[in-house]
């Protein structure tokens, strides 16, 4: 019989063949890396890149709408009226400083039509915009022309950049002026901190205005043609008129942009190509060095499988262990596999909560100006209700007794009162709509007395004493009918709402009379009066120092609104004795003159 040849013993040379034939298989492995950490890396910047524009947008719109409104201001007007007037110039000076510290823009300065500085809020500085002429700066003319006027440039006399807002300032038709509001973006560039990620904001031209790399500033990322360098020469945005150009090797960044269409600047994120190829390269490298313990594994079970083939016939037992060890690692493989699973479903779950959570944010924000309108319209119909009601409840009473000549006047009342309603809604809607109505000839008299009816009940109710001084003559003034009886309704109410905390005496004071072209009318009552807070805040929408259930601080921010649109004026103080001080101030009106009729 012939014995059995003995196995042939395995050859390191298979070992590197599969090596060989293994090795290929590391370039799909590095793809799919640099696929993987180059799309994090997206990702990631794009967020890094929407927060720093929503960033950036939302300081230039905060000063956007300054210009138009504080060009409204008595003070600045008299300046542009009045340009050889000394005091109106120091006037105008001192408001402006105080408003710039009260904003925190970094200029605001008032230009006449030639271009020359009134006035400005940094007067007492070395490098005052005072008597400085910038008709050259795009902002002005585009003021002049009735536009809102932008511009960014770096400052010819504090040589500071800086984003200019210019609004002109009219009186009807005529253009007397143009209020600028100059707004520093050097935090925006503190705010980027040290990263390997470099921030570079360039304007319509191209060139790098803000950047977080010190050495790419107002540099042009393009070439620019000869009408454009005209127009840099022209308007000197730039310490240059000749910027150089910014050398970038494109292939070793890794780009990310969003334009800005308000401003014509594009935001840039550059990433370095270096933070994508260190996890690839070490991927690649744990790649490579599971590919040598696979050879290394590969060739340790060719050395078991000759010793098995050896004893094959003496140790069945070894053979049982290795193939439970392999079933172990096969169940391993298994286990990791359905982790796998489990974290891509993870992942997908994750992605839709975050689709419901963006409706839900979009949702809540319907309903917060759903909530702002009920307010606004549950606030001005809840007097009128309550008189309603109350006249309602007397002409039961009246019915009941045969006063029914009583009674017609109580229903007469209500069907005013839901006439009043009617033309407050259409008030409303036509305020909502931002509508316009000339005014008309009211009488002021009258419409108070209105007003103290509707209140006449809670006001007995809490035994306020009411002190008139008011003349005999009918007082003339320019305003709606509705909107008139709407601010004094509101006055009142607030007077009764003070008195509420405070315990008898209490009395309001009423005083009308004539002052200059208009009619003032004094609100005074006991109450506390208004703290240092209440006073700068009373204006605003929803600020209230009553509770929820007292009222929704909509009452002085409407009357304001309201006087403001009549050309009239609010102020509002404490008395020297004690207690709130309101003043309404109107234009008066010709008992001869008839005005439209308000819709």
């Amino acid at each position: 019989m012939t014995p059995p040849e003995p196995p042939r013993r395995p050859r390191w040379r298979n070992l590197a063949l599969v090596a060989l034939l293994l090795a290929p298989l590391l370039w799909p492995l590095q793809q799919l890396a640099e696929r993987y950490y180059s799309n994090e890396l997206i990702e990631q910047n794009r967020q890094t890149l929407d927060l720093y524009v929503a960033n950036l947008l939302g300081s230039l719109r905060r000063y956007e709408v300054l210009p138009r409104i504080l060009g409204d201001l008595p003070t600045l007007r008299m300046a542009l009226r009045q340009p050889d007037n000394p005091t109106a110039k120091d006037q105008a000076n001192r408001l402006l400083d105080q408003l710039r510290k009260e904003t925190g823009a970094d200029v605001i300065y008032l230009m006449a039509p030639d271009g020359n500085t009134l006035a400005a809020s940094n007067w007492s500085d070395e490098d005052s915009f005072v008597n400085r002429n910038f008709a050259f700066r795009p902002y002005f003319r585009e003021a002049m022309g009735g536009e809102l006027g932008r511009f960014f440039g770096l400052g010819t006399t504090s040589g500071k950049r800086g984003y200019y807002f210019g609004a002109a300032v009219r009186d009807g038709d005529n253009v007397l002026g143009v209020l600028v509001v100059k707004v520093d973006l050097d935090y925006t560039e503190t705010l980027w901190g040290t990263t390997p990620e470099q921030l570079m904001v360039t304007d319509n031209f191209g060139v790098v205005i803000l950047t977080s790399k010190p050495e790419w500033r107002f540099r042009a990322s393009r070439a620019l043609d000869i009408e454009e360098r005209e127009q840099i020469a022209s308007e000197r945005p730039y310490p240059t008129v000749e910027p150089q150009d910014l050398t970038l090797d494109i292939d070793t960044w890794l780009i990310q942009s969003r334009e800005l269409k308000e401003t014509g600047w594009t935001v840039r994120i550059l990433a370095p190509i270096s933070l994508v190829e260190r996890p690839v390269q070490t991927v690649v490298a744990i790649g490579a060095a599971t590919l040598a313990a696979l050879l290394l594994l590969l060739g340790l079970l060719m050395q078991r499988r000759r010793h098995y083939l050896e004893r094959i016939a003496l140790d069945a037992k070894a053979r049982q262990q290795l193939e439970r060890r392999v079933q172990e690692r096969t169940q391993d493989l298994e286990a990791l596999n359905s982790r796998l699973k489990q974290e891509v479903l993870e992942r997908e779950q994750a992605q839709q909560e975050l689709v419901r959570a963006q409706d839900e944010l979009l949702q809540a924000g319907k309903l917060s100006a759903l909530g702002t309108m009920s307010a606004s319209i549950s606030h001005e119909l809840n007097q009128p209700l309550g008189a309603i009601r109350s006249y309602a409840d007397n002409a039961g009473v009246l019915l009941d007794q045969q006063r029914n000549e009583e009674a017609r006047d109580n229903l007469r009342l209500i069907s005013e009162l839901t006439a009043r309603m009617a033309s407050i809604i259409a008030h409303l809607r036509a305020f909502a709509r931002r509508d316009r109505h000339a005014p008309e000839r009211v009488a002021l008299q009258p419409a108070l007395d209105d007003a103290l009816a509707l209140l006449a009940k809670r006001r007995q109710a809490m035994g306020v004493e009411l002190i008139r001084d008011l003349p005999d003559a009918t007082l003339w003034v320019q305003a709606g009918e509705t909107r008139l009886r709407q601010i004094l309704s509101n006055l009142l109410a607030n007077a009764l709402d003070a008195l509420n905390e405070r315990p008898p005496v209490r009395r309001i004071w009423l005083r009308a009379e004539r002052q200059g072209d208009g009619v003032l009318l004094t609100l005074r009552d006991n109450g506390p009066g208004f703290s240092a807070s209440a006073l700068q805040r009373a204006r605003e929408p929803f600020f209230t120092t009553k509770t929820s259930a007292q009222g929704l601080g909509l009452g002085l921010a409407i009357c304001d609104t309201l006087t403001r649109a009549l050309d009239g004026e609010l102020t509002m103080t404490n008395h020297p004795e004690g207690g709130a001080q309101l003043s309404l101030y109107l234009r008066s009106a010709d008992p001869g003159v008839a005005f439209p009729s308000e819709d």
